[in-house]
């Protein structure tokens, strides 16, 4: 930041325009704001007028906002890849704009991440979290400058926190800690592991706010016992918090299990408002502490996927259900400051909005409009003000601000505008007939220098989920499948939504439900002739992609049809009957195969690619990672191995150290040209069943 952009803040705001993160004060750099390169490591400056995956990556992420009680300032975090040498990691830090747009300053600094921000009630200090200390701790820096302090020293980290109304305390959930015998077990190599036994379960503390530049303080434990804390808010008056909490830790239990209590800070004595069978979650207290809103997936458990927002009495009683929102999976966000409307967000289509929800009746309203995709909204709480990301398809994600009953967004943010942006392939909204009528909409990426009647290769690119979609995000941003570099390299790339896809309403979400491969396949296979109607695919050049519910089509498509030159099945899942006893989701599985594999084999095979697998000509790449927990690795290994022994041109890339997909950046760069590399190899022949 210049010396006169600095001169325009306040005084109290310029002065942290040279603090240091975490310890102590180090100077902040002299160059602009946010010029800072997004991966180190490059001797020389490449010249950027191609798309490829290194220019992809260095496009800073933006992550969730948070804005000051007055709506004058907001903090939100930019992350970074580290590629130099033996790094290969991603390193978090924040940063607090005017909202005004006058000017942005980095707040962290440090080889450590820092994430979490938020201003205290008063909007005189900002809090967040970092493991710069060895595991991740709360901690606090004026905004007025100075140093930041630490405020807690607990022995797990700190997960979620929230403010009290007042800001004298701060409530936080924390993992239980190992017990002496665990640690014993531990150093003496006798730390076997009982397999959903002795869960480490997240419960609530209380940490009273700390003086300026105070050691750490103790911290109180408010909640225990065998249950697992998943949300929580303070009411008004500071003496009680609400929770939300599930069973067990269990991703799969999330789905299965989960109550809204209210305990109170003098006793800890804990009070159930909502049981019963259905699934509750993330609790909001109103402004004037009488209601709580919440998510419920209503009277049983719905493990496709389903929410609605509902209301009950701070008293208990029987809680009242709000009007449905378009999808039913809203994310409840907050209470408006009046207290007569939640916001929620919700996906709408290829689009992501903000609505504002009546809570005394009425049909959501649109806070937020138009094409592309908001998120991480905040609001102050003094003021009519609301900060959020927005991209596009065309547009990297910005921070931006709107009055909340007016939208009029600004941006504030310039963290990519010095990221090298050559021509783009521009991307069009698609809508086609399945087979069987449905309308699916779907994102055409057009090659980039596309002229009007070329006919082109055209990339199937298939989301996970299955309750995924692809929305209008910025197509030249880091991710598995890098767009843009598709479109460098002259293919169109169609991301379509099929049935099963989120932003369509729950009837869609749910039509493909006991129907894998089928009506889905329809939906993808109609929309590849769509694009052919079109005059732009080449009917003899066709490729096709997808990772996790988009493997598994991957690896069902090529048992149905043999129209795809190449195809790469990422982190795919080709044996429902081995994944739904070794994923850790199996629920979710179940529920989507209509019940047990024991008592309908016949379905899950019928909707397994393995036991098609002599239908297979496609040359199939494999791609998956080694500590895979949702897909687990040996799905990949199956379908590699069975096509290599039925001799299908095939390969299998495995990633060590990723989970359910890459962590490290520069996996995250490889997967791109791994399967470029792959369909070059294989564009001039393309083998028939027919022979």
């Amino acid at each position: 930041m210049s010396r006169r952009e600095l001169s325009r803040l306040p005084s109290a705001f310029a002065a942290v325009a040279f603090i240091a993160t975490c310890a102590a004060v180090v100077p902040a750099q002299p160059a602009a704001a946010q010029d800072a390169p997004a991966a180190a490591g490059a001797a020389a400056e490449p010249t950027w007028d191609r798309w490829t995956p290194e220019l992809s990556m260095r496009y800073k992420q933006v992550g969730g906002t948070a804005m000051s009680p007055d709506g004058n300032l907001v903090a939100y975090t930019v992350r970074v890849p580290l590629m130099e040498g033996e790094q290969s990691e991603y390193l978090s830090h924040i940063w607090v704009a005017r909202t005004d747009g006058s000017g942005a300053v980095q707040y962290t600094r440090g080889d450590a991440s820092a994430g979490s921000p938020a201003f205290s009630p008063d909007g005189r200090t900002l809090s967040f979290t970092t493991g710069r200390s060895g595991s991740n701790q709360l901690w606090m820096i004026p905004l007025g400058g100075g140093e930041a302090w630490r405020v807690t020293d607990t022995e797990k980290g700190v997960g979620t926190y929230r403010w009290s109304p007042d800001g004298t305390r701060i409530a936080f959930t924390m993992s239980d800690p190992d017990t002496e015998e665990e640690k014993s077990a531990q150093k003496e190599k006798r730390d076997v592991i009982l397999v959903d036994r002795n869960f480490k379960f997240s419960h609530l503390y209380v940490v009273d706010v700390p003086a300026t530049g105070s050691s750490p303080v103790e911290a109180t434990r408010v909640t225990e016992g065998e249950f697992h804390v998943t949300g929580f808010d303070w009411t008004p008056d500071g003496r009680n918090l609400v929770l939300s909490h599930q069973a067990d830790p269990r991703i799969n239990t999330g789905r299965l299990s989960g109550d809204v209590s209210v305990v109170a800070l003098a006793t800890r004595e804990l009070r159930v408002l909502v049981g019963g069978n259905g699934v509750e979650g993330d609790p909001h207290v109103s402004p004037d502490g009488r209601q709580i809103s919440f998510v419920s997936t209503g009277s049983q458990p719905e493990p496709v996927g389903l929410g609605d927002v509902y209301t009950v009495s701070m008293d208990g009683g029987e809680p009242r259900r709000l009007h449905e929102t378009h999808d039913r999976s809203p994310q409840l966000m907050g209470w408006t400051r009046s207290g007569d409307a939640v916001y929620v967000s919700e996906t709408v289509g290829t689009t992501r909005h903000v609505y504002r929800l009546p809570t005394g009746g009425g049909a959501p309203t649109p806070v937020t409009t138009g094409d592309g995709v908001i998120g991480g909204a905040s609001f102050a709480s003094a003021a009519d003000r609301m900060a959020f990301t927005f991209q596009t398809s065309d547009q990297p994600a910005e921070v931006f601000v709107s009055p909340v009953r007016a939208f009029s967004p600004t941006r504030v943010t310039e963290v990519n505008t010095e990221v090298p942006r050559p021509p783009m392939g521009r991307t069009e909204l698609l809508t086609w007939s399945s087979r069987d009528g449905r309308q699916i909409e779907g994102l055409l990426t057009y090659p980039v220098g596309y002229a009007a009647g070329q006919q082109v290769p055209l990339i199937l690119n298939v989301h996970g989920g299955p309750a995924g979609a692809f929305t209008q995000s910025f197509t030249g941003a880091p991710s598995i499948y890098m767009i843009q570099y598709f479109a460098q390299q002259g293919y169109a790339v169609l991301r379509p939504n099929p049935r099963g896809s989120t932003g369509y309403g729950r009837e869609f979400r749910y039509a493909n439900v006991m129907d894998w491969g089928y009506g889905d396949f329809d939906d993808l296979d109609s929309g590849v002739d769509h694009v052919i109607e079109m005059g732009i695919a080449d009917p003899d050049q066709l490729y096709l992609m997808g990772w996790s519910y988009g493997g598994y089509m991957t690896s069902f498509a090529v048992t149905r049809t043999d129209r795809f030159r190449a195809a790469s099945m990422g982190a795919g899942l080709p044996n429902l009957i081995s994944m739904v006893t070794t994923t850790d989701i199996g629920d979710y599985l179940a529920g989507h195969m209509g019940g047990e594999f024991w008592d309908d084999f016949e379905r899950y095979e019928r909707h397994s690619a393995i036991y098609r697998i002599n239908e297979v000509v496609t040359p199939t790449q494999v791609i998956h990672g080694a500590q895979d927990l949702r897909v687990p690795f040996t799905q990949g290994q199956e379908f590699y191995r069975a096509l290599d022994r039925k001799g299908v041109p095939t390969e299998m890339v495995v990633y060590p150290r990723t989970p359910h997909g890459p962590t490290e950046p520069k996996f995250l760069m490889d997967v791109s040209d791994r399967i470029l590399s792959w369909f070059r190899k294989h564009e001039s022949v393309r083998p028939r069943a027919d022979g």
